[in-house]
């Protein structure tokens, strides 16, 4: 598929860290909750500067949006995109894969591997199917945490945010390991979503299918 252009509407900080990107949404252009596409700045030096970007709209809807980490600090693509303003241009290529929704589970995001689950939830939500799901989400410090009213709103005491660098007497503190699962989940015969970077995939794959979950049940997306 050629790739389309399309202009920013819309461009907020919902974090210190994080952008949320909304834009026009090309005619004919259709996407799955949890799908993806390579997203590039149309702006000269940038345009073969694809990065693989999560909708996290609903796909019914008449725009696009994206859910972006930066990094001010470094000199690549999402300092770049730091510095975008209204009706500046992207442009994007065909939807592709990503994690799909197969039945009521937990789901484990590291990070920014949050973005491909918000429209799952959100759909889920729409059609009253969200009982029955749950969340762990794992970060940093508390400041990296973003969307929590939202995702404490949809799963309400089904949420769980964890911390490896910061101890906070709200939150477990370390990674998604083996007893963080143990102390949190109950039910090792449900569907696993996972997605952050690949080393925390890895290892929280691994753990998975040390306490009995099949492969069948796990559902992974590396998420860099």
């Amino acid at each position: 598929m050629e790739r389309k252009t399309v202009k920013i509407k819309s461009i907020e900080h919902i974090n210190y860290n994080v952008l949320k990107i909304e834009t026009e949404k090309p005619p004919h252009y259709d996407f799955k909750s949890g799908q993806a596409t390579d997203v590039a700045m149309y702006k000269e030096g940038w345009n073969d500067e694809k990065r693989p970007f999560t909708f996290t709209n609903l796909p019914m809807e008449d725009c696009l949006e994206f859910i972006i980490k930066v990094y001010p600090s470094h000199d690549g693509v999402t300092e770049q995109l730091n510095k975008l303003k209204v009706d500046d241009e992207l442009t994007i290529g065909d939807v592709y894969g990503a994690i799909a929704y197969k039945g009521k589970g937990v789901f484990l995001a590291g990070g920014a591997g949050i973005t491909p689950f918000i429209s799952i939830f959100r759909a889920l939500e729409l059609e009253n199917k969200m009982v029955g799901n749950s969340l762990i989400f794992g970060n940093k410090t508390e400041k990296d945490i973003f969307f929590k009213d939202e995702l404490e709103s949809l799963l309400g005491r089904n949420y769980v945010n964890i911390l490896s660098e910061e101890k906070i007497k709200e939150y477990p503190y370390g990674r998604i390991d083996k007893k963080i699962l143990q102390d949190t989940v109950s039910d090792f015969s449900q569907h696993f979503y996972v997605c952050g970077p690949p080393k925390m995939t890895e290892s929280v794959v691994s753990h998975l299918q040390e306490l009995g979950v099949s492969k069948q049940k796990i559902i992974t997306e590396d998420f860099n």
